[in-house]
């Protein structure tokens, strides 16, 4: 169990379990960051159907030199899906997931996506016993309704791909590798990640969820920031503080503190596209995503007393379902 825990890209569940989903999130960005893909695969097991999956965002540059966004769900079989924990693979059809790279052929009606791309030393989260992994200690806990695990902050991606027949090439673009898995994604939350800034070492993922705990509920927050081989970590069970001061359906403004540091982060959606998410009874529940998101963050470091700030223009950024009691007006989690 411990093995599966500080390794989250391995198999954590099993084909008996229901409900249950689980989803790797592959993402990739070209070196001139006009060209961006991310490939989701994963399976979905309910008593009303089972079946696995591989979801697709992709965004491409037109005639007009316009980025444009394009995501679909190609669906297959359960017994398409078989997996392999050491080495690591996946595969659901004709499609090969590791952590050395993916293979993939993919068709639905509007997009077709075939090649193969190799990636460099994956950059994993720092790890302890007690935080095996980005959850810290409540990965220990059974029966989460929703667990996630980030894989790789950041590493290098060789090769290209062909998107309806049109060369997508990138060799010298960066990766980025998390996933999830439960019986359904949280009724809300915000998600935001990049590692495109100008300071080619950094790199952040942050999320704040609404989790249903031991008969109850709380807002839980979680956030990793990379910055010149050095991580910073943000989470509610660090008891560190996380202040929304602004959001909004494509805005959200996040404060963070502890005891070293300060960190904002400023997002906006630039252009979504849907994807689908688990429900107790199956993917039916429809979510947006953008990968062209405009991020600034804003690091403060205490001690030093020094301030470093950066942008990145390809955020993956999701604000899903927020409400009145979600943005309660300024709220502080600590």
């Amino acid at each position: 169990m411990f093995d599966k825990l500080t390794n989250p890209i391995l198999f954590q569940g099993n084909l008996k379990k229901k409900p249950y989903f689980e989803g790797w999130y592959f993402k990739q960005v070209s070196a001139d960051e006009r060209q961006i893909v991310s490939l989701i695969p994963g399976i979905s097991l309910n008593k009303a159907e089972s079946h696995s999956f591989v979801q697709y965002i992709v965004v491409l540059v037109d005639e007009n030199q316009q980025k444009i966004t394009r995501t679909g769900y190609v669906e297959y079989p359960i017994e398409a899906f078989t997996y392999q924990n050491d080495p690591f693979q996946i595969t659901i059809g004709s499609n090969i997931f590791t952590e050395s790279g993916v293979s993939v052929h993919l068709k639905d009606e509007q997009i077709t996506i075939v090649g193969s791309l190799d990636f460099g030393p994956l950059y994993p989260i720092e790890k302890s016993f007690f935080t095996p992994n980005i959850m810290g200690a409540f990965a220990y806990v059974p029966k989460m309704e929703c667990s996630h695990g980030v894989i790789s902050m950041n590493h290098a991606v060789r090769g290209s791909l062909l998107v309806n027949g049109k060369q997508m090439e990138l060799t010298h673009g960066k990766g980025y590798i998390e996933k999830d898995w439960g019986s359904a994604f949280p009724r809300e939350y915000v998600w935001i990640q990049s590692n495109h800034f100008q300071n080619p070492s950094t790199s952040v993922f942050f999320s704040e969820a609404y989790i249903p705990f031991l008969g109850s509920s709380f807002e839980g927050f979680i956030c990793n920031l990379v910055m010149d081989n050095k991580e910073y970590r943000f989470a509610t069970y660090r008891r560190d503080k996380c202040k929304l001061e602004k959001i909004n359906a494509d805005t959200v403004k996040v404060r963070l503190e502890n005891k070293e540091a300060c960190l904002t982060l400023e997002a906006s959606i630039v252009q979504q596209g849907e994807l689908k998410a688990p429900t107790n009874n199956g993917m039916h529940k429809t979510i947006k995503e953008g990968l062209s998101g405009k991020l600034r963050l804003q690091l403060e470091l205490k001690k030093e007393k020094r301030t470093y700030t950066d942008v990145s223009v390809s955020a993956g950024i999701e604000i899903v379902e927020h409400n009145d009691s979600f943005m309660s007006a300024k709220k502080e989690t600590n």
